[in-house]
């Protein structure tokens, strides 16, 4: 049995060793459940096997395929970047490439002033969620729920004492 690693660093993210490989790959912002299982099958590494067992070959394999995950054959339903606005190529981000890539989409629909983007700059939802319950919290100093109005003095009693 080959010593565990307790730290694996795959795609600049550092990955729990004592993990499975399935649910390790997970962590990387940009791979989910059903491509986790695709690297897994195409770099031809056992799912359940621990991230910290593997020896360097297998590591490196696992990381070549997750660094060109577009090149590897996979169903373009599984990549994130579908006919870019940009270049109309698909890719696959990953990581701060995936958060740049969707902060940068966010930023044309509020400079387009489509309805989505006027969404995005005023902080309500954009896909239609109801607004009359939810997303009501940071919004000020706007009191939420029901305001009790203190008895004042020239009020009688309820009791009906003086």
């Amino acid at each position: 049995m080959a010593e565990l690693k307790y730290l694996v660093r795959i795609a600049n993210t550092d990955l729990d060793g004592k993990k499975q490989v399935m649910y390790a790959l997970r962590k990387i912002k940009g791979i989910g459940f059903m491509l986790s299982n695709a690297i897994c099958t195409i770099a031809g590494i056992d799912q359940q096997a621990k991230i910290g067992e593997l020896s360097d070959q297998e590591i490196e394999k696992l990381s070549k395929t997750v660094e060109s995950i577009a090149k590897q054959g996979m169903p373009t339903w599984l990549l994130n970047r579908r006919n870019d606005p940009e270049t109309g190529q698909t890719y696959h981000y990953l990581g701060t490439d995936l958060f740049l890539a969707v902060d940068n989409d966010i930023k044309m629909m509020k400079k387009m002033k489509s309805y989505k983007g006027v969404r995005h700059s005023i902080g309500q939802p954009v896909r239609g969620q109801r607004t009359k319950s939810n997303f009501r919290k940071n919004k000020g100093k706007v009191k939420l729920g029901v305001t009790v109005k203190a008895p004042t003095a020239s009020a009688p009693a309820k009791d009906g004492k003086k």
